[in-house]
């Protein structure tokens, strides 16, 4: 599977501008499989959704992903703040492609930043099957809980792929949890976070892809830009099959 990596610098609450940058960078690295944006990557992370998100219904942000994908025959995936037809505010992570969309609902809010206050957390795990692929979603705080990303689900897909807003004086935990969760679950991890600055943090980047033993395959620097690699499955059931790491988890 190629997978590419947008990185990209978020402007606050412009759709509009953040879809066109979006567009640029796909257009520079053409004949992916998926793509993935970082977390609201249409409007920077608004813990105050009132103003920023959007009806899903009427989603702009999210129309463009469906036109993206099928106008491309891939994939993409990336948060987007929604008012979903309940009422509810939802930091929703979309997994597009030609045929359906699926989501996950952030399960851990960030409390730090008060997103709670405003926003309802998923409740439910999301597995994608693209391609013959098994991909669980992830956002951004979900990094920091092991058990989240383990229990009753190792085995049970082959990617990870989570979305960030993680600011720059996180960045330590960034490289090292990405890393941890890939080793951990034995799988592929791509985990894409944006650059720039908003009126809370500066952002430094290093979105990365890497293998089941924490081996760095891309990773990007401080700037936007779009990264590609092919990630290659059969040596994961290989790697699996030859060292049988899952085997002897520990299960609730």
């Amino acid at each position: 599977m190629i997978v590419t990596l947008l990185q990209t610098d978020i402007k606050w609450a412009d759709p509009a501008e953040n879809i066109l940058r979006a567009e640029q960078l796909i257009s520079s690295q053409p004949a992916s499989d998926l793509y993935v944006l970082p977390e609201m990557w249409t409007t920077g992370f608004a813990t105050k959704p009132m103003d920023v998100a959007e009806e899903e219904d009427h989603s702009v942000s999210l129309k463009w992903m469906r036109d993206t994908a099928s106008r491309l025959d891939c994939a993409l995936c990336g948060s987007l703040a929604v008012r979903t037809a309940d009422g509810k505010y939802r930091n929703r992570h979309y997994f597009v492609s030609p045929d359906e969309t699926c989501f996950y609902d952030k399960h851990h809010l960030f409390t730090y930043g008060h997103e709670d206050r405003y926003f309802t957390a998923g409740q439910q795990h999301t597995v994608v099957s693209y391609r013959d692929v098994r991909i669980l979603l992830l956002t951004c705080y979900d990094l920091r809980f092991p058990l989240w990303a383990r229990y009753g689900l190792a085995g049970t897909y082959d990617l990870i792929v989570c979305v960030a807003n993680w600011p720059d004086s996180r960045q330590l935990p960034w490289r090292y949890l990405t890393r941890a969760r890939a080793i951990e679950n034995q799988c592929y991890l791509v985990g894409v976070n944006r650059v720039g600055s908003d009126v809370y943090c500066n952002y430094q980047g290093e979105s990365l892809v890497c293998d089941s033993n924490g081996e760095t395959l891309a990773l990007c620097g401080a700037e936007e830009e779009a990264k590609t690699v092919t990630l290659d499955f059969e040596a994961l059931v290989k790697t699996r099959g030859r060292f049988r790491v899952l085997e002897d988890r520990d299960r609730l």
